[in-house]
């Protein structure tokens, strides 16, 4: 039973540190897609799941929630996925005009298949440009039922706003779900309207903006976390004292009455006024067997004779005071913590350091381990490593590999210089290969793990 509780108590730790770091990221994509003027539908803590806790917002459409599987987080900003359907514009204009569309309706109206009508629909739900109808069923469809067979056009005001559009949407004037509403413009116009409010409809600069913004919040959240503890908590620093900062149970400092905050002034008749004084006249006096150690206590002077056989040590510490730094050197040591997590990550890439580093990189499995050993420690310890992780997390999304940050970065770059899209089937399998190398990586970590942690 024990056991058992004690992995439940470090799943919770790991669980909860990782989720909440990855929140934040997506939290960053969510804040900048926003501020982008680009439509989000979902921002959800926890992996997409039907059982759920959530609330929509009324100012700006985006549901907002929790689910059981508190493994990350996500954002369904709309327009990242790539795919797109020649079908969509006049399928989208046609829902509108009819309010409510079965696929079959869509198929018989456009004169194509309803599969190809289910792609248009598929992208344009994506894009937050039309919803699910409440009856989904159709009958005599021969499509998976895991899809909605019916759509419905979203509420619109005049202008085409929808509420995922914050502002700009006119409520007071807009149509309810499932009403027909009339575009004031053709049909290209109005697909147009509604891409340039998706990430995919906007530019180099917008994107690139969005696909990095989780990285920054991940790493300004690290920084935020060590600045915090460095100025207000403070940390704890060696003082060059001769004050005993602690003693060890058993030892022979305990056997002569040795105690913490004792000021020793002399060992074997060498005077001592610093820690280095202390340490220098142990040694010396060590090898010559018993030794007379002489120290205040109390305003009281004392003396004792010890005894250190061959490699015992005396079993005292160095003393240490709790220092807070000002937000400037706060701000410079947290920053050389971000230098030294990039450096690490870059010797990934380094063939004399890899195996070493891949060695040395922790799964959930130890980022679990970790994170109840510091929390057992106290809130301090546990900012602290939350910090380092939110670096790492931050970092390792920058590297340029799909489907990362930094590879999806990449391809944005090498379509901005080109001014050509990258082929769908290219992204996908550069995605693939992407993929099966983090798994495989994932599978190599996490055995060391078990080894390292549980073995």
């Amino acid at each position: 039973m024990d056991t058992l509780v004690q992995v439940a108590t470090t799943a919770f730790w790991g669980l909860l540190l990782l989720s909440a770091l990855v929140f934040l990221h997506e939290g960053g994509h969510f804040l900048a897609a926003r501020a982008c003027g680009v439509r989000v539908t979902e921002y959800f803590l926890g992996l997409p799941c039907r059982f759920n806790l959530s609330h929509t917002s009324k100012r700006i459409g985006t549901k907002f929630g929790i689910t059981p599987i508190l493994l990350g987080g996500y954002a369904m900003i709309c327009g990242m996925d790539p795919t797109s359907s020649p079908m969509a514009p006049a399928v989208l204009t046609f829902v509108h005009r009819r309010g409510t569309a079965t696929l079959g309706d869509i198929a018989q109206e456009l004169d194509c298949s309803e599969d190809e009508a289910l792609e248009a629909c598929l992208q344009l739900m994506e894009w937050g440009s039309i919803a699910p109808a409440r009856d989904t069923a159709s009958e005599g469809s021969n499509l998976d039922d895991s899809y909605p067979s019916a759509f419905a056009a979203v509420s619109r005001d005049a202008a085409g706003a929808t509420i995922f559009d914050g502002r700009r949407f006119d409520r007071a004037h807009a149509t309810r779900e499932g009403e027909p509403w009339q575009p004031p413009m053709d049909e290209n116009a109005f697909f147009e309207l509604e891409k340039s409010r998706t990430y995919i409809g906007k530019g180099f600069w917008p994107r690139a903006f969005m696909l990095v913004a989780g990285i920054l919040v991940n790493l300004i959240t690290g920084l935020l976390l060590l600045m915090s503890i460095y100025s207000l908590v403070g940390i704890e620093v060696t003082v060059n004292e001769n004050i005993v900062g602690s003693v060890e149970a058993g030892s022979a400092a305990e056997a002569a009455g040795l105690m913490p905050g004792d000021e020793i002034i002399s060992i074997d008749g060498v005077k001592t006024q610093t820690w280095t004084d202390v340490y220098n006249a142990i040694q010396g006096a060590a090898g010559a067997g018993s030794f007379e150690i002489t120290f205040i206590q109390s305003d009281t002077q004392h003396s004792a004779t010890v005894e250190l056989e061959a490699g015992e040590m005396l079993g005292i510490g160095i003393p240490t005071q709790v220092v807070r730094l000002n937000p400037v050197d706060s701000a410079r040591l947290s920053i050389s913590y971000v230098v030294e997590t990039a450096r690490s990550i870059l010797d990934l890439f380094n063939p004399q350091h890899t195996m070493e580093m891949l060695e040395n990189t922790t799964s959930i499995v130890g980022i679990s381990v970790m994170s109840a050993q510091a929390a057992a420690q106290g809130p301090t310890t546990f900012l602290m490593l939350a910090a380092l992780i939110s670096f790492s997390l931050g970092l390792m999304n920058l590297l340029p590999i799909p489907p990362l940050d930094g590879g999806k970065l990449i391809i944005e770059i090498i379509q901005a210089v080109t001014r050509r899209e990258v082929p769908l089937n290219v992204q996908s399998a550069i995605s693939y290969v992407g993929i099966a190398l983090f798994l495989a990586l994932f599978v190599f970590v996490l055995r060391n793990d078990i080894i390292r942690f549980i073995l």
